[in-house]
């Protein structure tokens, strides 16, 4: 009988599992799928092409440490750096537009070309203070959000800059756009850091978003990187490590049911018919998939916490390019395929597009995030070709006037190729395969809600200790010995890993406290996830997508 059965295997599963399994727990995982690791995986989409069913940039993940922990190199993982990060493509501009490297002298560079030296030297100040307090912030990413992990963590945000703290909880609770507006005159890099900001999901004109924009400050501290082979490099890697230390993985069975006895948790019953025994479950699927596999011991509560979860309407869409060439950008170096290129004309082209999704309909123009993962990594693509994706946002999974994404899905890859077209002239020409990932796609083959990449919606009600609702946020679910972990929890969606490594510290504080380093004790259930007030004004949230 294993100690702990993982449902699912995300990479926040794998990485739970991993530090469980090296904690001396006996540890299997359980996934529905053939194919390891959820949206973090990779298959061969077209012949001789490894394509990202999700995420392509690695961002969070390499500023947590996780990596290193887990010797993840030493059972094949490698990175390569994205460096530049970024690219905005402004036409006739010196450059080709402005170029986001890791360093950060560089990159004021080519804003001075493009902007000026005003904007280039309020870029510098702003990096240099935003990181700083995203430092702070990314601690509290890295526990449970219980009172005390939340206050040690978030103590000082800001004090470096000299601000009261009013004032500093005033900027953390401004608009994105309204940061951008008071710190630089540029329009063009105000969209690109807008456009930037908004791969969360929310828009970054709303309340509380100043964050989505400042954290990227972070991208000059360390760059977002792309594992050899793939997205799913990563998930096969912990794989490895979990099977070093005992572990087991097993593919093409699904959960059916956890299994309760006297309002316990003790097992799992496989769509296999295999009933297997565990000390606990930790649920590393949606919480919403937790919530149907529990249904059966939950009475009257389960349909009042469905109804409270923010699942949203879809976020965005993807299409996946097999072609002959990479898009060429006038005047831009050859290195900007290395990471993101944020392809939107202007702010009001992103209200635009954003105003349309909240009606059910999808963009005319979408602004679009352009990743070309073969131009760093040739491996998985045949010679002399390469590997694409273009994500859009703001595709709603529920289309107003009876619309079906059964019917639209095609045309809509279609304007998703168009917005390449128009800053890449000639790029329509080199496609030769091509594969659209619609909201209703991203649910039907990844269990992404709605297409939410993010599981829920990442707005301020529903981040640390309202992550996935009240009294689940400290990775405990509504039944005792029941866990959870995902981009569902605290702290969100993205190529992340620690909720999975805080789900297990709390896990292995309650199944064996004498562990060295276990990690948080177990929280009353009035307590759990407690949040100040001054909390929740330096909550932040991290951007994440299909492609990150």
């Amino acid at each position: 009988m294993p100690d702990v059965v993982v449902v699912g295997s995300g990479h926040n599963a794998l990485v739970a599992a991993c530090y469980l399994a090296r904690g001396g727990l006996d540890v299997e995982v359980i996934e529905r799928d053939t194919v390891l690791g959820g949206a973090v995986s990779t298959v061969e989409r077209f012949p001789g092409y490894l394509v990202d069913r999700g995420s392509s940039l690695h961002v969070m993940i390499r500023h947590t440490g996780i990596v290193e922990e887990l010797g993840l190199a030493d059972v094949g993982l490698t990175y390569l750096d994205c460096d530049p990060w970024g690219f905005h493509p402004v036409p006739d501009a010196p450059g080709g537009g402005i170029t986001f490297w890791t360093d950060l002298e560089r990159t004021c560079e080519s804003i001075s070309q493009v902007c000026g030296s005003r904007d280039a030297a309020a870029y510098r100040d702003f990096v240099q203070d935003w990181a700083a307090r995203n430092e702070r912030i990314f601690a509290a990413f890295q526990a449970a959000p219980t009172l005390g992990n939340l206050g040690r963590s978030l103590w000082g945000v800001g004090r470096p800059t000299g601000l009261p703290g009013v004032e500093i909880a005033r900027q953390f609770m401004s608009p994105g756009d309204a940061l951008l507006d008071a710190t630089f005159h540029d329009e063009r890099l105000r969209t690109a850091l807008s456009w930037l900001g908004a791969q969360a999901g929310p828009p970054v004109h709303e309340v509380a978003t100043a964050d989505l924009v400042g954290w990227n400050a972070m991208l000059h501290r360390r760059a977002p990187g792309r594992p050899v082979g793939g997205s799913g490099a990563l998930t096969a890697a912990l794989r490895r490590r979990l099977e070093s230390h005992g572990g087991h993985v097993r593919l093409g069975d699904a959960v059916a049911r956890i299994e309760t006895r006297a309002g316990q948790v003790c097992g799992v019953l496989t769509a296999g018919g295999a009933r297997i025994a565990a000390r606990a479950v930790l649920a590393g699927c949606h919480i919403a998939t937790t919530l149907d596999l529990v249904g059966h011991a939950m009475d009257g509560q389960l349909d009042a916490d469905r109804r409270r979860l923010r699942v949203g309407n879809g976020l965005g869409m993807a299409i996946r390019l097999g072609t002959t060439g990479l898009p060429c950008y006038p005047g831009a170096p050859p290195q900007v395929h290395n990471g993101l290129v944020l392809a939107a004309p202007d702010r009001l082209a992103l209200r635009r597009a954003y105003g349309r999704y909240l009606g059910g309909e999808t963009p005319d123009a979408p602004p679009v995030v352009v990743m070309a993962p073969s131009a760093l990594d040739p491996t998985i693509a045949p010679p002399e070709r390469h590997n694409i994706t273009v994500w859009g946002q703001w595709h709603p999974y529920r289309l107003a006037g009876g619309t079906r994404w059964e019917d639209v899905g095609e045309q809509e890859g279609d304007k998703l190729v168009a917005a390449i077209e128009r800053i890449a002239p000639g790029f329509a020409a080199t496609v030769e395969h091509r594969h659209v990932q619609t909201p209703l796609d991203l649910e039907r083959e990844l269990d992404l809600r709605h297409g939410n990449v993010m599981h829920l919606e990442m707005g301020l009600d529903a981040m640390f200790a309202w992550r996935p609702l009240p009294g689940m946020a400290g990775y405990r679910g509504p039944l005792d010995r029941l866990y959870l972990c995902g981009a569902s929890t605290h702290p969100g969606g993205g190529v992340f890993g620690a909720s999975g490594r805080n789900a297990a510290r709390v896990l292995l504080a309650d199944l064996r406290p004498s562990f060295p380093g276990a990690g948080l004790r177990k929280v009353p259930g009035k307590a759990r996830g407690a949040l100040t007030a001054g909390a929740a004004v330096m909550r932040a949230r991290m951007p994440w997508s299909p492609r990150h």
